[in-house]
C-alpha cells in the first residue's frame, strides 16, 4: 500500500510568504529598538523612549518569543512543518502577555495610547492569531508533515 500525502495548496505558499515578510518588519522594528538604533528611534517621542527603555526584562522576552517565534512559525510554514502550529501559538501568546503588560499593568496606554498604535497593534495581534489558525487548520487537513 502506498502512503498519501496531501498536495500544497497554492496558498499555503503565499500565507507563509506573506507571513514571513510580516514577521520580518516585526524583527527589524525588535533589533532597531533593541539595538537603541539612533536613526530609528528618533521617530518615537522622549516619552515613548523612555518607556521602550524601561521594559522589565520578562516583557522584553516575551517581545522576542513573539517577534522570533513569528518569523520561526512563517519559516516552518514554508517547510511544511506542523511544528508551526505550536510556535506560531507559542508566539501568539508571548503577544498577548507583552500587549497585556504595555497597554493594561504599565503606562504604556497613556504613552502609547494614540488611535494609529493602538489600531497597529491589534492589526498585529489579530494577523498573529490568524496564522497560528491557519497553520492549524492546515496541519488538520494533511498541508504540514
Amino acid at each position: 500500500m502506498t502512503p498519501t500525502t496531501a498536495s500544497t495548496p497554492w496558498h499555503l505558499w503565499l500565507v507563509a510568504i506573506l507571513a514571513l515578510l510580516w514577521n520580518a518588519a516585526g524583527a527589524f522594528d525588535y533589533l532597531m529598538t533593541q539595538t537603541r538604533h539612533q536613526d530609528y528611534m528618533a521617530q518615537f517621542t522622549q516619552e515613548q523612549l523612555a518607556f521602550f527603555y524601561a521594559l522589565p526584562s520578562w516583557v522584553v522576552a516575551c517581545w522576542a518569543l513573539a517577534v522570533w517565534g513569528g518569523v520561526l512559525g512563517a519559516l516552518l510554514l514554508l517547510l511544511r512543518s506542523r511544528r508551526a502550529v505550536g510556535v506560531l501559538l507559542v508566539s501568539w501568546l508571548a503577544m498577548m502577555v507583552t500587549t497585556v503588560h504595555n497597554y493594561g499593568i504599565s503606562d504604556g496606554m497613556a504613552v502609547m495610547g494614540d488611535p494609529f498604535s493602538l489600531g497597529f497593534t491589534a492589526v498585529i495581534f489579530i494577523v498573529a492569531l490568524l496564522l497560528y489558525l491557519y497553520a492549524r487548520a492546515m496541519a488538520a487537513r494533511g498541508g504540514l508533515r
